[in-house]
This record gives structure tokens, sequence and C-alpha cells, in this order.
């Protein structure tokens, strides 16, 4: 099931002895297209304070307006290492996040039971506010803006990116499978796709409906 991460931002966090926040941005790998955090404003339970929750950490993800589960005390994640200075996330705050938690490190390769596919050595990740807005260039020219992600729900990957062509509030918006993305110049705010046949129109109902080709 296709999940729009824009809908699931101001969603409430419930940790298993309480509330500690609402999500604020999603931070994922754009090699492999894995969500690896969400991250967790935890408003005045620890004022000024963002907190990251990996997928793997959540009990289910539930229908839009409903609070997400989180298998964490409220203690455990408030002596958690905050983000606060480290932005974006680096490999060694990583290392010490994992090792806080005594979970094994999904870099590594040798991690099971984690969400997402392995991914390279390299860090890539980046928050999902910072990417969305990029322009979008497809078969040699600007057709858009990138607006937002479309997630499987079941692993935590973002299978579709929502971009949004013509004029910023008149334009149409159509989905563009991951695929398809050669590269992303942060430098430029620019990602590059390739040109693969059909892209898909994107409706209020989130069902998918043909939309010919991209031209």
């Amino acid at each position: 099931m296709l999940r729009s991460l824009k809908q699931l931002y101001g969603a409430k966090l419930d940790a298993s002895d309480g509330e500690i926040g609402q999500i604020k941005d999603f931070y994922l790998d754009v090699q492999s297209w894995a969500i690896r955090y969400l991250v967790a404003d935890t408003g005045t339970w620890l004022p000024g304070q963002l907190v990251l929750i990996p997928p793997h950490s959540l009990t289910r993800l539930e229908a839009p307006g409903k609070c997400v589960q989180v298998e964490l005390t409220r203690k455990k994640i408030e002596n958690s290492p905050s983000i606060g200075s480290h932005k974006p996330v680096s490999r060694q705050y990583e290392e010490e996040y994992y090792k806080y938690y005594g979970w094994p490190s999904y870099w590594k390769g040798n991690a099971t039971g984690l969400i997402g596919p392995q991914p390279e050595p390299e860090v890539h990740l980046r928050s999902a506010r910072a990417v969305n807005g990029y322009l979008f260039q497809m078969g040699g020219g600007i057709i858009g803006h990138l607006c937002d992600f479309m997630m499987e729900a079941e692993n935590w990957t973002i299978g579709q990116l929502v971009v949004k062509t013509g004029h910023r509030l008149s334009g149409k918006e159509i989905l563009i499978e991951t695929g398809q993305v050669e590269r992303i110049r942060h430098e430029e705010s620019t990602v590059f796709a390739h040109l693969a046949g059909q892209a898909c129109e994107k409706n209020p109902d989130n069902h998918l409906t043909p939309a010919g080709t991209v031209d």
C-alpha cells in the first residue's frame, strides 16, 4: 500500500508509556530510497529537541489521523542522542545512535530484521523536507518540481515520486517511479530522470490512472 509522506507530517507518536510528540520529517537514503528514520518533534515534552525513530521500532503504521505506535519508552527516547547538531546525519552520529540502542547497524550488511534494502558504505541520508521542492528534469528539460514521496508502507521504501508539472499553483501532479531517477544534484536542487514510457497522474484519492508519456 502506498502512503504519502506529506500526509504523515504532524501525526502523533506514542511511546509504550505515553505520547512523545509528532512526525516532523523523514530521513531517507536517496540511493536505495529506503526511509531510515522519522524525525520526531517532541514539543513541550523535550523543548527544542528533535529525535530520530527508525521504522523497525514502530509496531505498525496506522491510517491517517491515527497515532503511530513506537516500541520504545519515553525515558529511552529522552536519553537518546539528539540530532540538533548533526545535520545532515553523519555516519559517526548513526554509530553512536545504534550503539546507544544496542541495535545491529543496517549499513554493515549483517543486520537482520531491519527494514529497507542494504545501503552503500557512503552516507546518502537526506531530509525529505529538504529535497521536497527540487526541480525535476526528464528528457532533457525541466518538467516540474518534486512535491511529495509515495512510500510502500510494508517496507518503508519510496516507490514513487510525486512531481508537480506546469505552474506551481495550477499544475497537475504525476507519479514517477524511483527506478527512473538517474541522479540527484543537491548543489543544483535538481532530480534527473530518464524517460521510461509512461507516467501516472496522481488523483486526489491516490488511485493511479495512466496519463500517457511524459514529454
